[in-house]
This record gives C-alpha cells, structure tokens and sequence, in this order.
C-alpha cells in the first residue's frame, strides 16, 4: 500500500544518535549526538513532535530499548512518552534493558483509544532485530547469528501487522499516513562486525523506507532515488502542511512520494561513526553516496561500487582517482575536516558506571575512563585492521553479564593479553572476577589498570573494595583516601569513597568513625542511604534485630524511591535479619535478589539455604548449596 524508498540511508549506525537526526532532521555534527555514550539532546533542539504541536497535533512516543530512556533527551516535546521497561524474569540483564514490542504496540493501541482526535503523530520504536543480534553476537557464527536475526524481522513484520489490523477496525487505516523506517542496519559478519556502529558499509547503513499516504495514493511506487533518514522530519511537515522552521538538513520526499519524477540533481547521502574514536582511539570515518558508489574516508580509504559489487568486497580508491575526487569534494560539503582527518575536539560527557554497565551490554564497549573530550579522526588506526578487538570485547562483555560471571573471565583474560594497554579491558576483567568472588585475581587487574591510568578514582574504590574483600583492611584504608583525594574524583566518587571508609570501621567494629564516614558519604551523594545502612549494620552486630530490620528497611526505601545504585551486601542483611525476626518469605525474597545480582555469594547461599531447612524445604536448601 506505500511507496519504496530502494536507496534509503541511515546518517549514522548507531541507535540514540541515529534517532536524533530521524526526529530532528538534522545530521549528527547539527545535533552533537555523535555517539550512543556520554551525548544528550540538548533542550534548544525541536524535534517532530514540537513542531507538530505547534500544529495542534497530539504526539505520543513509545519506545522499547534503554537506548532512548527519558534521560537522552529524546522525549522532548511529546505529550506522551513511555519508556518503561521490565524487570529480568531469569536473571539475564538484557531483558531489563528492552521491552518486547508487542507490549510497546499495545501501549500504541491504547493511546490511540484514548487520544480523541484525528491530528495525531504516533512514533513507534520496536527493538527486536537490536536486541536478537546483541544476544546472538557473543561468540556466535554467522550462521547461527543469522536465523535469530530473520525470526526478529518476522516478529517485527508481525507486531506492524497488528497494529495495520487495529487502525483498520477503528477506520484509521485510510486515513492515516505511516513511515515505516529503521534507524540502521546490522553488521552480521558481512565485514567482520556482528551487530552495528564501528563501520559505513551499506549493510548497517541501508534501511527500509516505505510511506503509505491516506487512501494508498502511490501504492506500489518504488522510487530510486537517494534519501535518508534525516528526510523523515521535512517530508511529514511538508504531508502536514506545517512551515519548515529553518535549520533542517534533510529535504522532503513529497514529491519523490507523488510523481515518478526524480527530485532536482543527484543527491548525496552522508554517514558518519565516531565509535572507534570514542570507545578506542582509533580513526572515525566518514563517508558519502549517491547510491552508485560509496566512499568512505579512513586512514586506508575506501570506494565501492554499489551496482557492480554491493557487498563492497572490491576496493576502488586506487583504480578510480576522478571518481575518488568528486567524493571527496561532496564529502567536503558535509564536513570540511573529513578528508584530511584533521582532529576535531568534541566534548563527551562522563558516564556512571551503572549506566555503563548497562550501555555495554547493549554494544558499546570499550568507553574510555575520565575523558571529557576525544580527538576525532586524528588517530591512523583503521578500524578495517582491528574490528576482531571490538568482537572480541563484547563477547566478552555479553559472556560477563550473563548469570554465569565466570564465562567472561577468560575472555577477559585472552582480550589483555592481546591488548594488555587497556586500562578498561583489565577493569572488566576485575569485574568480572570480583563477581565470581576471585578477588586475588580482581585485585591483580585493578592494579593494572591503576598502573596504566594513575589515580583514577574508580580503579583506587575498585582496589579498596577488594582489600576489603580479603579483609586486608590497611590496604582498603589507604585506597579509599587516594580516591577521596584524587584531583579527578567527583562528589559521587568522593561519596564512594567515605562509604568505603565507613565499611572498612565497621570490619573494625569503630562505631564512631563508620558513623562519621556514613555522614560524610551521604553529604556527597544524598540518594545513597549510607547513615541507614550503617545504623542497620550496628544493630545487627549488637544483636538488635527489630532495630536492624527498620534501618535496612528505611536503606532499601530510600533505594526503590531514588533509582540509586543497590549498596553492596544491604540485601544479604537485610534478608538475615528478617530471618532472625521469623519473616522468612521476606527473607527469602531479598536473598533472591541479592543471588541474581551475586550469583556467587557464598554466605547469601548459605543464608537461603538456611532459610530453606528451617521451613522444611531440604530439597531446595541442598540444590541451593550446590547451585554454584
């Protein structure tokens, strides 16, 4: 019923900053959104569903991934917006990290119930064919990545379908305009990368475009022509009758969408992935197309003829100069520096480390540590040489987050050794280690690391956290004050560190200083119930279980209210305690969830196993002792 787009190209492969051309329209280099780590949308930007406001139009997001969290930015100016994602059911982190988007479709559907009007904009993001190469990708062939990969097309081509038959019982269809488009595309091993975001080929940067207008005007139309996805936000003002507010990238495709007539003179497509740059250091890369070539710049660069050889198997930059020329010259157009690779400062936010965790998990590994600012393309490293590091890292990262820590240990392990330079691959192996409790091991890589990167704050709470860990308290002591101390430790960081110290008093049975520390880390960072926790910890140590019980109790609220960051063991004490005061199905819930969170807690086992015996339950309580 729509009009195909065949040479549709997304601006870069990565999902936040791909989204943020898609509803700005405009190019990444406009938006700053140059990477998925460390860039939020700036509050200035309007976005489609602002300017379709303006119009009088109701305008819902509902999107499926952590990805596009409230907290990107990329909810501005949307009436509705629901990000919501589930808890894990089994264990498994990814699960907490997407919505299946039959639930994201069902939101849709009771939106459009209750909106009351015909002036509505619906964006809709599903998160399927992402999330199954993600899975997939640790370690997996290409012939295993590829059937997960199809099922997740299938599925997708299900959940519109079901969304097509609602609009059409409730006499939408007709009337509706619907965009179907993908932000990028997948790697699956066709260069070497699995999932997306390092290189420019046409397999992570061709996208399905397809526009069905009311009544199906043009159905069947396939147009030729070159567009991208920055096109989206100037064509449905243009269907919407609304003004083009100025500073807009893309064109409309209006005409393209009602006339058979190609639109003006050939067009180029720009593409461009910072990933190497931000998360290694390598080289980013560039590139353009008309459709007929591509041609991407990178220390070695690249040409291919897309007609003749759309695997871009065949490089052309030697054989074909004049063509190389006038690529170079369009690729000018876009960005002045590209071609030399001329370094370009461009500012990255920090991330937390909760939030890390959770973004590697999803792809984007290798994030350097206390940059504020990375030099874009002015490294010679081709990400055509070293893409098997970036493989090799998520697998390892996917393998580390599943429910058995362990498997990412090795990995780890084999990834230093070929890049034994890394702090943060010597970081990963430390947290992968300290999950499986090896914190000799744990101790060792964070020293490493320490060497390589002095005085990172992180890395000296890391090695605090271990002394302590092997109750090598001096050692813990004196970490804790260097993180306190360092010139790049934030009030967050400085927090850590006083509950460090604070924990440390209380493996010495300093009541005093743990309390003073407790105030001093809640002062830093006042979402983290340190002083309830500690006052928890006394009393559990004194024997005064009721009052324990109402000071882990207040921790854990302050927790579930704040989103903060879970304090390490409070769950394991909190679930004892309750024990000791006969609430065993409390108990057993919090020992639960500390087991999901540390699936290698010795003295959480014990602690359920426990819980098991004393209500009868041998079975589970000897299965729970053997669990790991």
């Amino acid at each position: 019923d729509g009009v195909v787009f065949e040479r549709a190209y997304s601006n870069i492969p990565q999902t936040l900053p791909a989204h943020a051309a898609l509803l700005t329209g405009r190019l990444p280099a406009d938006t700053g959104i140059r990477d998925g780590v460390g860039f939020t949308l700036k509050s200035s930007e309007r976005l489609l569903a602002e300017m379709l406001t303006d119009r009088g139009f109701s305008t819902a997001g509902i999107v499926s991934s952590y990805l596009l969290r409230k907290e990107t930015g990329i909810d501005q100016g949307f009436s509705f917006f629901d990000a919501d994602l589930p808890s894990s059911n089994d264990g498994s982190v990814f699960d907490t990290l997407r919505r299946d988007g039959r639930a994201s479709e069902d939101i849709a559907e009771r939106w459009l119930q209750s909106v009351g009007t015909d002036r509505a904009f619906l964006f809709l993001h599903l998160d399927e064919p992402r999330h199954a190469v993600a899975r997939a990708a640790a370690g997996a062939t290409d012939d295993a990545i590829h059937p997960e990969y199809d099922a997740a097309i299938a599925l997708v081509d299900q959940i519109v379908g079901r969304l097509v038959r609602y609009l059409r019982a409730h006499q939408l269809y007709d009337r509706s305009t619907i965009i179907l488009v993908s932000d990028h595309g997948q790697g699956l091993g066709d260069h070497g990368e699995q999932a997306h975001g390092l290189f420019v080929y046409d397999e992570v940067l061709r996208v399905p475009l397809i526009v069905k207008q009311p009544a199906g005007e043009g159905a069947g139309r396939r147009v030729t022509a070159v567009a991208e996805i920055v096109d989206i936000v100037p064509t449905i003002l243009d269907l919407a009758k609304a003004p083009d507010p100025g500073g807009l990238r893309g064109r409309s495709l209006k005409q393209l969408i009602d006339s058979d007539a190609e639109a003006g003179a050939p067009r180029f497509a720009y593409a461009e992935s910072l990933y190497g740059a931000y998360h290694f250091g390598w080289s980013g890369l560039r590139s353009v197309t008309d459709g007929r070539w591509r041609y991407i710049a990178a220390p070695r660069p690249e040409l291919y003829d897309l007609v003749a050889d759309p695997a871009q198997r065949q490089n052309l930059a030697d054989t074909r100069p004049d063509t190389v020329d006038a690529m170079k010259r369009a690729l000018k157009d876009f960005d002045p520096a590209a071609e030399t690779l001329a370094p370009t400062s461009v500012a990255a936010a920090g991330v937390p480390a909760g939030e890390r965790e959770r973004l590697e998990v999803l792809g984007y590994v290798g994030t350097r540590h206390g940059e504020a600012a990375v030099s874009v393309a002015a490294a010679s490293i081709d990400a055509k040489d070293t893409y098997h590091v970036v493989e090799q890292y998520r697998a390892a990262v996917i393998a580390a987050a599943s429910t058995q820590p362990s498997a990412g240990i090795e990995q780890f392990r084999a990834l230093a050794k070929a890049e034994p330079d890394s702090a943060d691959v010597w970081l990963h192996l430390a947290a992968a280690a300290t999950r499986a409790e090896r914190y000799e091991l744990a101790s060792d890589a964070l020293a490493r690391a320490d060497r390589l990167e002095p005085r990172n704050p992180w890395t000296l709470l890391g090695l605090a956290s271990t002394s302590l860990k092997m109750r090598k308290f001096e050692d813990a002591r004196q970490h804790a004050e260097l993180a306190i101390t360092s010139p790049a430790a934030d009030p967050i960081a400085r927090g850590a560190g006083h509950e460090l110290l604070a924990r440390v008093a209380l493996a010495r049975h300093d009541e005093v200083t743990a309390r003073r520390q407790a105030r001093l880390a809640e002062e830093l960072d006042p979402g983290r119930p340190v002083v309830a926790y500690v006052e928890g910890r006394i009393a559990h140590e004194q024997g005064r279980y009721a009052a324990a019980g109402e000071a882990f109790g207040r921790a854990l609220s302050l927790i579930g209210k704040s989103n903060a960051p879970m304090l390490p063991d409070l769950r394991y004490y909190a679930g004892d305690t309750l024990l000791r005061l006969n609430r065993p199905s409390e108990a057993e819930f919090l020992f639960l969830e500390e087991l999901e969170a540390a699936p290698y807690s010795a003295r959480t086992r014990a602690g359920l196993a426990a819980l098991y015996r004393a209500t009868g339950r041998t079975d589970e309580a000897a299965t729970t002792l053997g669990g790991h």
